[in-house]
């Protein structure tokens, strides 16, 4: 990757695209702290993130959800949230942290009901779930999404994003949404950026990219974008 340079406004989804290969998950790795950056920085509010190792970043408002749910599947599902709270442990009581999970219910009531089933032995599309509620138990200000509709049947695409819609709208989360369903990803995202080989070949806003011919071409045809 070279010369990426990206903004998320507060409360902002953005949008990252691009075909497989093109950087998208090793830029969110670069972003969370999994990877080093060779040179750049990396600011969560003003602050200098490189500082710190990538344990600490949930404490100072940043989850990472990442490409294939990774749940823990001999944990339950209580299990699983709570180990998301583990970042932040100091700054939430245990009153707060079950107030959160009783919201994270709302979103995903199968979980619910689900609660005390190891996480293995839950569909796709519910260990999905899983793992974003995962990231929002430690109520984040920056949730990185790592491709949340991969696998998935179109009915669960839906419900997952109209999940992503809801935590946008209600709770002014910035989201950082790596997609490659461009359509999906553009219709909740006020921002866009497009990636090809490790670099940033188109960007603008949303509703202007879902109408950019280049973009179309590229996903519906498999032409490949022209930097401009």
């Amino acid at each position: 990757m070279k010369g990426i340079s990206l903004e998320i406004h507060v409360g902002d989804v953005v949008a990252v695209l691009g075909a497989n290969g093109a950087g998208k998950t090793t830029l969110l790795k670069v972003i969370s702290g999994l990877m080093s950056p060779k040179s750049g920085t990396i600011r969560l509010m003003g602050e200098d993130l490189s500082k710190f190792p990538s344990y600490k970043l949930a404490g100072m408002g940043m989850a990472h959800v990442p490409e294939g749910r990774k749940v823990f599947a001999t944990l339950t599902v209580d299990e699983n949230l709570n180990l998301g709270t583990w970042g932040v442990r100091n700054q939430f009581n245990p009153r707060q942290i079950q107030e959160t999970k009783e919201w994270i219910f709302t979103l995903f009531p199968i979980l619910k009901t689900r609660r005390k089933q190891l996480a293995g032995t839950l569909s796709g599309g519910e260990q999905q779930m899983l793992a974003i509620s995962r990231g929002l138990i430690s109520k984040p200000k920056m949730l990185l999404l790592d491709e949340p509709s991969l696998g998935l049947a179109p009915i669960l695409v839906q419900e997952i994003f109209k999940v992503i819609q809801k935590i946008h709208d209600e709770e002014k989360v910035s989201i950082l949404l790596v997609e490659q369903n461009a359509r999906k990803a553009l219709s909740i995202a006020d921002y866009g950026y497009i990636l090809e080989t490790g670099k940033i070949v188109i960007s603008g806003p949303a509703v202007e990219l879902k109408e950019n011919e280049q973009i179309k071409a590229a996903y519906l045809g498999g032409a490949r974008i022209q930097a401009t």
